[in-house]
């Protein structure tokens, strides 16, 4: 039977789901600010996702309403998420669509353990804080049988599409012409990489299984790679030689985030770059049965998804 869902962002999360529920047969409608993302097969509207009676009215009939909206600038969080969070839950309210979001390990604050499902949220600055807080709000509103909600965390991203935001990918234009890459923390401590399209067929999983909603699910994820070894096989797969991948000092780092916002908030979330930060997905690929995509495939996909980028 053909059902219908919304998606909120078009980002590489956003599109992925697009398409894959698209290639299933589902009907698609797929809303951004703009209007102007294209899919083939996928119905493309222009709405402000933060006017919840404007939601509500594109969500009716929705069986899911996927939250992939992923603000780039860290700066304007504290004004975007607060109204944009609760659009989508008074959609999800009024319409019975469940409410499935993709979501990261801010919430999860700094850890010196492997990342699992169900530990708490204890977040230690405000963009981790915001995250848990609208997971817990949207937690609270489904056991009290308000909505159904559920969510999939992620690592950092790679894979196709994700340009400039990844901690990878933004390192490409330059590393593919042999310069070095100067990164956050430490190049060789192990850390962990989600597949977009790898999240996105998570989201697509729990959207359709009752039985796993008001819960954290992680999104499968390959073994960690040290930044410099992630970076190093995902030119090799693109036929790029490696780089030198160092540090970028300190106070080169204290002093950005002297005089520019964004970096300042990156600085904020230093910790995952100073000890090994380690997403465990064994529970969501024991129990949705989803495995990670071969990390070599997702080299691949990540070298030629980004092309675009790199010759820019």
């Amino acid at each position: 039977m053909t059902k219908t869902y919304v998606i909120v962002g078009a980002g590489p999360i956003g599109r992925h789901t697009a398409e894959l529920l698209r290639d299933r047969g589902d009907q698609v409608r797929l809303v951004t600010r703009s209007g102007r993302v294209q899919l083939d097969g996928v119905e493309s509207v222009a709405a402000d996702a933060s006017d919840a009676a404007a939601l509500t009215r594109l969500t009716e009939g929705a069986a899911a309403l996927f939250n992939c909206a992923n603000p780039t600038d860290y700066t304007v969080w504290e004004e975007i998420w607060p109204p944009l969070a609760e659009s989508l839950l008074t959609a999800a309210e009024g319409t019975g669509a469940t409410l499935v979001t993709a979501s990261c390990l801010y919430p999860y604050g700094p850890t010196d353990a492997p990342m699992v499902e169900g530990q708490p949220d204890a977040a230690t600055d405000h963009k981790g804080r915001l995250r848990a807080g609208m997971w817990a709000e949207a937690k609270s509103r489904h056991d009290a049988g308000r909505l159904h909600a559920v969510e999939v965390r992620g690592a950092d991203y790679v894979g196709a599409g994700v340009g400039a935001n990844g901690h990878i990918t933004r390192h490409l234009p330059t590393a593919t012409k042999g310069k070095t890459a100067w990164v956050i923390g430490r190049p060789d401590l192990p850390h962990s990489w989600t597949d977009v399209l790898d999240m996105a067929r998570t989201l697509v999983a729990v959207a359709d299984d009752p039985e796993v909603w008001g819960q954290v699910w992680h999104a499968p994820t390959n073994a960690p790679r040290t930044q410099c070894e992630a970076l190093t096989e995902v030119l090799a797969a693109g036929g790029n030689a490696p780089v030198a991948v160092r540090s970028l000092p300190r106070p080169v780092l204290s002093g950005l985030a002297l005089i520019n916002g964004q970096m300042r908030e990156v600085a904020e979330l230093s910790y995952m770059w100073k000890r090994p930060y380690v997403l465990d997905s064994s529970r969501t690929q024991d129990v949705l049965g989803l495995a990670p995509s071969p990390w070599d495939e997702i080299c691949r996909r990540t070298a030629e998804g980004n092309r675009e980028q790199v010759s820019a």
